[in-house]
Formats: C-alpha cells, sequence, structure tokens
C-alpha cells in the first residue's frame, strides 16, 4: 500500500509512526553534530520542514525519547552505532514559534511567554533537590505567561545553565 504524504504534519514521530511519505533527512543530525557550531541558525521561507526537522532533532536527543530507536531504524542516522548510542542522551529544549500568528506586538509578546511557560512546566523537576538555589527557583517561578519583560528575555537562557547543569 502506498505511503500517504502528511501534508501540514509537523511532528516527526507521528510520521514515522503513521506510516507516513518522508525523505529521510537525518544526514543533517550527524552534519550538524559534527560540525559542532555553538549557533546553529536555519533560515528557510514557511512550509520547507524547519518545525519538522527540529521536531525530529528532538526526537533524536531527548532523553523524553531515550530507548525510541524505532524512530530511526530505517533511516540513514541508524547505520552508524556512534549515533544509535547518542540518541535519547540529551535533555532538550524544544521552543517553536510555529503556532505564534497574532497581528500585534503586544498578542505575539504574550503568547511567546506563554511558550516558554509551558516550556518551564516541562521542567519542572529542576525544582526538586538542590540543583538550583532559592533565588533561581524564585526565577524559575517568575516564568508566566504575564513575565516581566526581564524575565522573558533571560528565560531561555536561564534554563539552558540549568539543564547543562542538570546532565
Amino acid at each position: 500500500m502506498p505511503r500517504t504524504v502528511g501534508i501540514g504534519k509537523q511532528d516527526f514521530e507521528k510520521i514515522i509512526t503513521e506510516d507516513c511519505f518522508y525523505v529521510d533527512k537525518t544526514g543533517f543530525i550527524k552534519e550538524w553534530w559534527e560540525s559542532r557550531d555553538e549557533v546553529t541558525l536555519i533560515t528557510r521561507p514557511r512550509r520547507f520542514g524547519k518545525t519538522l526537522n527540529m521536531s525530529m532533532l528532538e526526537k533524536f536527543f531527548s532523553v523524553r525519547y531515550a530507548g525510541r530507536g524505532d524512530l530511526f531504524e530505517d533511516l540513514a542516522i541508524w547505520t552508524e552505532e556512534k549515533y544509535r548510542r547518542l540518541q535519547g542522551t540529551y535533555p532538550v529544549i524544544f521552543l517553536s514559534f510555529a503556532d505564534v500568528k497574532e497581528t500585534n506586538f503586544k498578542d505575539a509578546r504574550e503568547k511567546i511567554c506563554q511558550l516558554i511557560s509551558m516550556l518551564y512546566e516541562e521542567f519542572r523537576f529542576l525544582l526538586d533537590g538542590d540543583l538550583l538555589s532559592k533565588k533561581e527557583k524564585d526565577f524559575f517561578d517568575s516564568v508566566l505567561a504575564k513575565m516581566e519583560t526581564y524575565a522573558a528575555t533571560l528565560s531561555v537562557k536561564m534554563l539552558v545553565g540549568f539543564l547543562a547543569r542538570y546532565v
């Protein structure tokens, strides 16, 4: 039976598990990993697969998907043992602005703050134990949809720092 084309699907796991047509882009994982760039900027036109590629990276690296090699078994990245061992070994921050469609600055800012707040909820386990100081825990709790501008501008950088210590 021919595979269906999942038009508009942006979730890598759904495309693989629902057996949709997929052009293997997992070579990007190897290329990106081996480049060791500190910053990667991916610019492409709308509907060009940016969110899908980010979803693929999340599913490959995220500890939440540890043991999910089944998503990659038939793809190019899975041919090398080095990358099979790498799958599912890092905490991953997945933040997409694909759903930010507001037409004015105030509403767009609030939507982005909501997305960041939801991201922080995903990593709430960082508040357990002594990994974060009291001041850092207070900052963590200040990341809300209605947060101050200073908190919004620092929030992702702070989360990266927290997760770097967690690893």
